[in-house]
């Protein structure tokens, strides 16, 4: 059996119409449409990060399958981990968050029941996979 090697990214070419680089044609000829990190709003970086989080919580309590108690994906261990930095994050960025709190906060709530739901013996209130940071859900 043989080690994969790593495969190293193609080098952006600028564009000929002196374009930002990152925007021009990388070596295979096709269009590079990444942002500059520096030009995505906060809220906008924030956001995204929640829903990953979120998506990556759900896979790993087994929601994206049709049973969740079957899910060769549920892991519990990591849905913990993924729910406590999912609130944290919601938790410290709330004031900049906007009308996007509320969805935000909504959906980590649900994720923590969901925990709950799914835990042979769930964690007294308080306990729970992020309650440290948004107290007891019930």
């Amino acid at each position: 059996m043989t080690e994969s090697q790593p495969t190293e990214s193609p080098e952006t070419v600028s564009p000929p119409d002196g374009g930002r680089p990152g925007e021009g044609l990388d070596a295979t000829g096709t269009t590079d449409n990444v942002r500059e990190l520096g030009d995505v709003p906060s809220v906008e970086v924030i956001s995204k990060a929640a829903v990953m989080l979120m998506s990556a919580a759900a896979e790993k309590l087994g929601l994206a399958g049709e049973d969740p108690d079957e899910s060769p994906e549920r892991d519990l261990d990591e849905a913990r981990r993924l729910i406590t930095s999912l609130a944290g994050l919601i938790t410290a960025s709330v004031e900049y968050l906007g009308p996007h709190a509320g969805a935000l906060r909504d959906g980590l709530q649900t994720l923590q029941r969901a925990f709950r739901e799914a835990s042979a013996e769930p964690d007294p209130p308080g306990q729970g996979p992020g309650e440290k940071y948004t107290g007891p859900v019930r």
